[in-house]
């Protein structure tokens, strides 16, 4: 009797982790920094230099090491500061006078380099606030530009910078800027327009066709063929329905929630499981899953799109027996965590970033699958997006995914 197969193994984990912050933001080496540092740095260099010239011009004035111009032959000299002798010859006298005069110059020189130093230091950190405060008052177009190009990730494209002052190079790049957001805010316009009619007119005409399919499809008398042929148009139909709302909700939801309010993941995971039960329990798929509490700002219908096709992706691509699904939600630091684990075939890492594209499926073709249209994952992350939050997907250990949802609370 030959031996089973082994389990297929799943391939390496990929890095997925989402990055973490610096622990000191402010020891980014922003451009103020960097210019502080540039003018503070060239003006403490320029005052050693000062300082060592006039030290070596002051040594140079008082002759330190030189003898005395003038020379004791006879008579007695008294000092409260020279260690000089009483009773002496006068060579004896002159070369004391002479170690007396060089160390009073050098004591000189060595209180006029301290007392330096310490102006030079007093000067230095003036110097560096100066440059500080300067380089703040020249980077702050770059600031407004900054704060600006916030406001517009938010959504608001109808932001402008219009700055004021001389025409410089700062002033070139905010006009460029505005110039590129009038571009973009048409841009968008365009495309909600497009959005808004789309969805009129591609709607209106396979609402009309499946009402016809339904009519010609509830009259009992109708071939066998008929009935046949209007069932597969039917769900030809479905489909393009689907593919239509994926569409525009992708279309919608690739850019910032304004209105934002609060919403339970826990209760939004709770309401996608309840929704997919009913096909779990026809697949013979578990599902189970803790779900603690975890309140994020954004849109509940969007959020909730989320996890039900999450949920429903881990249904359908699923083991035939013995398969799970684990839903749970949870608070960390500073985000909520939506995590939908399950069984399933083995994942090669590379497929990873793929399945995230429009249209994309494992192993399947773009048409031709009754498991969805292939815009599920690519909605959730568009999705996560727009809430400021990110989705990240792992290989599981014997098969099947890990899809890992942060929202910032």
């Amino acid at each position: 009797m030959a031996a089973s197969p082994a389990p297929p193994q799943a391939p390496p984990k990929p890095t997925w982790d989402p990055p973490t912050a610096s622990p000191f933001p402010w020891l980014r080496p922003t451009i103020r920094i960097r210019l502080t540092l540039l003018y503070g740095g060239m003006f403490l260099i320029a005052g050693i230099v000062l300082l060592s010239i006039i030290y070596l011009l002051a040594a140079q004035a008082l002759n330190v090491g030189s003898d005395l111009p003038f020379k004791i032959t006879e008579g007695s000299v008294t000092s409260n500061t020279c260690n000089l002798p009483s009773k002496a010859s006068p060579e004896v006298f002159n070369s004391a006078m002479n170690d007396c005069v060089n160390e009073q110059r050098q004591h000189a020189l060595d209180s006029l380099l301290s007392r330096s130093l310490l102006a030079l230091l007093g000067l230095a950190v003036i110097a560096f606030a100066f440059g500080y405060a300067m380089a703040g008052r020249v980077l702050s177009p770059l600031g407004r530009i900054t704060r600006t190009a916030r406001a517009v990730a938010g959504s608001d494209l109808s932001r402008r910078i219009e700055l004021d002052g001389p025409d410089d190079e700062l002033k070139e790049l905010a006009d460029t800027f505005d110039d590129m957001l009038e571009r973009l805010q048409r841009a968008f316009t365009a495309q909600q327009r497009f959005v808004g009619n789309a969805s009129h007119e591609l709607r209106t005409p396979l609402a009309i066709n499946r009402t016809l399919l339904e009519v010609h499809l509830s009259d009992p008398n109708a071939p066998v063929e008929l009935q046949q042929l209007g069932k597969t148009l039917l769900a030809t139909n479905e489909r393009s329905e689907q593919l239509v709302e994926g569409l525009l909700l992708l279309a919608r939801s690739d850019n910032q929630i304004v209105e934002r309010k609060p919403v339970d993941l826990a209760e939004v995971a709770s309401q996608a499981v309840d929704q997919t039960l009913a096909e779990a329990e026809t697949k013979g798929v578990e599902l189970r899953g803790r779900r603690a509490p975890a309140v994020v700002q954004g849109n509940g219908v969007l959020l909730e799109r989320i996890a039900l096709n999450l949920v429903q992706n881990a249904v359908r691509y699923n083991v035939a027996e013995g398969g799970w699904v684990e839903v749970t939600t949870e608070v960390e630091p500073g985000q909520a965590l939506l995590v939908v684990t399950n069984t399933g075939p083995v994942v090669p890492a590379y497929e990873i970033d793929n399945i995230f594209e429009p249209f994309r499926r494992l192993r399947t073709e773009r048409t031709g699958s009754d498991k969805g249209v292939g815009l599920g994952l690519s909605i959730v992350r568009s999705v996560a997006r727009a809430h400021g939050g990110h989705i990240y997907a792992q290989p599981r250990e014997g098969g099947g995914l890990v899809m890992r949802v942060t929202l910032p609370v």
